[in-house]
C-alpha cells in the first residue's frame, strides 16, 4: 500500500509521497511514487501513483518511451533549484542517487520522430480491430485510421490543457490494466492503479486531477482542495481542519507532512522516505523536492510538536457538568 497526497494552492502545488511497497508480511520494499516531466520548457508535470506497482512501472515506462520517440530526453538530472536529498535546514539521504523520474525536455536526435502514435502499445503491433478475415487491404486502411487518430490524441507533449494531460494518463493506465487483468485476476490480484496528476501549462491555470483505475478525472477545487490516493483515511483530518487555498506552499508541506506521519503511525504499510515537492504557480518549475529518511529529525521533531499540540488541546475542551458540579 502507499499513501500520496497533493495540494491545490493560490500559490502553486504542493506534492507528498510515501515510498513504501508491501508484497507481503515479510517482504517490504521502498520505491519511489513521485515523478516529475518537463518534457517541453511551456509545461510542467508532478505524477503520484498507488496500487498496482507493475501497473504505475508500466505506464511511467510508456510515458517515458513515448517522450523518448518525441525527442524529449527520457531521463536527466535534477534542475539547478530542485534539490533533492539535504539541503539547508532539510535532512535527506545525501550521496545517494534519486529514486525518482526526472524527464526533462531535450533536443531531438536527427532522424526521430517529433510525434508517437503509442498510447499504451504499439498500435502497428497491435492487431486491427474490426478487420475482416483475409481481407488484408481492410486491415491495413483500419490501422492506418486508428494510427492517424491517435496521432490525434493529444499527450504530456502536445497536451494543451492540463485536463487533456489526465485523460493521457488514464488512456495509458487502462490499457495497461486491460493488458494483465485477465492473468491477474486468476491468481486473485488486481491490476488496478490510481494516479495524481498536477502541474501547469503555459497560458492555463496550474492544477489537480485525480485520475481513476477507469481511466477518468476529476480535479481538485478551492472546495476541495486536496486530493489523496492509497492510504487516504488517517491522514485527512489535519487536511480538513487546517488546510485552505491560502496556505503558503510551506505551510501546506508542512501540513502534508504531518499527514504522511500520521498515516504512518497508525498503518504499518505506509512509511518513509517521504518525498515533498512544491511547485510555485505560473513558474513552471520545481522549487523544493526533498527526501526525509527513516532517522530525519524534521519526521520525529514534527510528530513530537503535533502530539504535544493534540494534548494540548485535550486539556482545553469543555469539561463535562459533572466535573464542573461534582456529587
Amino acid at each position: 500500500m502507499t499513501y500520496c497526497v497533493a495540494f491545490l494552492l493560490d500559490a502553486g502545488l504542493v506534492f507528498a509521497s510515501d515510498s513504501r511497497t508491501n508484497a507481503g508480511v515479510d517482504y517490504i520494499s521502498t520505491y519511489s511514487k513521485m515523478h516529475v516531466f518537463q518534457p517541453a520548457p511551456d509545461r510542467m508535470f508532478v505524477l503520484l501513483a498507488a496500487g498496482n506497482l507493475g501497473t504505475t512501472q508500466a505506464v511511467l515506462n510508456q510515458i517515458q518511451r513515448e517522450l523518448r520517440r518525441q525527442g524529449v530526453a527520457p531521463t536527466g538530472p535534477a534542475r539547478p533549484g530542485t534539490p533533492v536529498g539535504s539541503g539547508p535546514g532539510l535532512s535527506g539521504e545525501a550521496g545517494n542517487p534519486p529514486l525518482q523520474t526526472s524527464v526533462f525536455v531535450g533536443v531531438p536526435e536527427a532522424g526521430q520522430p517529433q510525434r508517437s502514435t503509442m498510447l499504451g502499445c504499439d498500435p502497428a503491433a497491435a492487431p486491427a480491430r474490426g478487420a475482416v478475415a483475409g481481407d488484408a487491404r481492410h486491415a491495413t486502411q483500419h490501422a492506418k485510421d486508428r494510427k492517424e487518430e491517435e496521432k490525434q490524441l493529444p499527450n504530456l507533449l502536445t497536451a494543451e490543457y492540463l485536463f487533456e494531460a489526465a485523460d493521457y494518463v488514464g488512456r495509458m493506465s487502462v490499457a495497461v490494466q486491460d493488458q494483465h487483468r485477465a492473468t491477474l485476476h486468476q491468481s486473485g490480484a488486481s491490476a488496478e492503479a490510481t494516479f495524481i496528476l498536477g502541474g501547469q501549462i503555459e497560458g492555463d491555470r496550474h492544477g489537480l486531477y485525480l485520475i481513476y483505475p477507469q481511466g477518468n478525472a476529476v480535479m481538485a477545487t478551492r472546495e476541495t482542495p486536496f486530493l489523496q490516493i492509497g492510504e487516504s483515511k488517517y491522514g485527512k483530518p489535519p487536511l480538513d481542519f487546517v488546510g485552505h487555498c491560502g496556505l503558503s506552499l510551506e505551510d501546506a508541506a508542512r501540513l502534508c507532512l504531518i499527514s504522511q506521519i500520521i498515516t504512518r503511525r497508525s498503518n504499518l504499510s505506509v512509511g518513509p522516505p517521504f518525498e515533498l515537492a512544491l511547485m510555485p504557480a505560473n513558474e513552471l518549475r520545481i522549487s523544493r523536492r526533498i527526501k526525509l529518511g527513516k532517522g530525519a529529525p524534521e519526521i520525529s521533531r514534527s510528530m513530537q510538536v503535533w502530539a504535544g499540540c493534540m494534548q494540548e488541546g485535550l486539556r482545553r475542551l469543555p469539561r463535562f457538568a459533572w466535573e464542573e458540579d461534582p456529587l
